[in-house]
């Protein structure tokens, strides 16, 4: 399992379009990675990014820490935000800074 320290935009670029599995708390939801945005300066290797993913309806989300899972990042605990809602359900962030 990679570092989340050492994670980079490319790292998570093979998995745009992917469904992961966020978990927490007893809940597990599928969500698509829809989008990465990069860009801004930041201490990590390769600078800021953000991922952007899609998930269902129900059951919405609050902004929290999840589990995030996928078979070429392994389980990463992710701090998700929940930012928009959508007819397809609610949109996730995750920031790197």
């Amino acid at each position: 399992m990679p570092d989340p320290t050492n994670l980079t935009a490319e790292d998570f670029g093979p998995l745009e379009g992917d469904t992961v599995t966020v978990a927490a708390d007893g809940i597990e939801i599928k969500a698509t990675l829809v989008e990465i945005k990069t860009g801004g300066s930041a201490l990590r290797e390769g600078g800021g990014f953000a991922l952007l993913f899609q998930g269902p309806a129900e059951p919405g989300l609050a902004q929290a820490t999840y589990q995030v899972s996928h078979a070429a990042i392994g389980t990463q605990h992710l701090f998700l935000v929940p930012v928009a809602k959508t007819e397809a359900g609610y949109q996730y962030e995750a920031i790197f800074t």
